[in-house]
């Protein structure tokens, strides 16, 4: 069940993201230094990071599993990462100096739950993120 005053569901979960990259160590070198993130755990081939407390798993390509393979290595992504902060200029602009391409550049939006800044960029390792200043997951605003 679903309490949609507050956005969450009754019963407790997680989702995370796990993005494939050609090399984790690299991957983790520069997600610490462009967007900040703290290395919850090494395995070697495998990490948790956060970014202000939101978790994700980085997993360097698996050769004998071609389904789970880098959007460098296929040519394409299916999925953007979205990342919400007090400055979204900030993480866009540190993201890109340290090798992220701009995708979107920061906007206003108008959108149900209210005005927000956002834009985009793409990592190195050719995963897309929408930054943006309000999440959509709370409640509507004014």
């Amino acid at each position: 069940m679903t309490d949609a005053s507050q956005g969450r569901s009754e019963s407790s979960g997680v989702i995370s993201v796990m993005l494939i990259v050609a090399e984790a160590e690299a991957a983790i070198s520069w997600y610490k230094t462009a967007l900040g993130a703290t290395e919850l755990w090494n395995l070697g081939g495998v990490a948790g990071l956060e970014i202000a407390g939101a978790p994700f798993f980085l997993h360097e390509v698996n050769p004998d599993n071609p389904a789970e393979t880098s959007p460098d290595r296929a040519g394409v992504t299916s999925t953007r990462i979205e990342l919400f902060t007090d400055d979204p200029d900030h993480v866009i602009e540190r993201a890109v100096a340290a090798g992220a391409t701009v995708r979107a550049p920061i906007e206003d939006h108008r959108v149900p739950w209210g005005t927000h800044r956002q834009g985009g960029f793409t990592d190195p390792f050719g995963h897309e993120w929408s930054v943006g200043d309000r999440s959509p997951l709370g409640p509507p605003t004014a």
